[in-house]
């Protein structure tokens, strides 16, 4: 690739896609980069989530982190990560547009306060604050 890639999206298929906009856009704050909608029922919506990143984590790796977040083995294979400014707040109001708790905020050995969360979409979440301010 000449130049190297110049964005990550992330393409998913909701069933309810106005609970997965409600709660993506208006609950996350995510703005809309992007809408369109085709023949019949068709819809598709582009979310601007800041910078992106590319975390690939090996088996070993993808179940210590379950355990230092929630304390056991739940996350599918694809997992979101967001960092927010208040893991504590964030969580309480992505549970509010419809998340549920999977584990509340946690802080982890790598100084960041995490949460993770079952977000429409059948999606597994975390939340994430950093706690030293190092950003990632």
């Amino acid at each position: 690739m000449s130049g190297g890639a110049r964005q990550l999206r992330l393409i998913v298929e909701v069933e309810d896609y106005d609970a997965a906009v409600a709660f993506f856009r208006d609950a996350l704050g995510l703005p809309e980069e992007a809408a369109f909608s085709g023949d019949g029922d068709e819809r598709v919506m582009i979310l601007d989530a800041g910078r992106a990143t590319l975390e690939l984590a090996n088996p070993a790796h993808h179940r210590y982190v379950d355990q230092v977040e929630v304390g056991r083995p739940v996350a599918p294979r694809f997992r979101l990560a967001f960092e927010v400014a208040d893991a504590t707040a964030s969580t309480a109001e992505a549970v509010e547009a419809g998340a549920q708790v999977v584990a509340p905020p946690t802080e982890t050995p790598w100084r960041s306060l995490n949460a993770r969360l079952e977000a429409p979409g059948d999606l597994h979440i975390t939340l994430f604050e950093e706690l030293d301010g190092s950003g990632a």
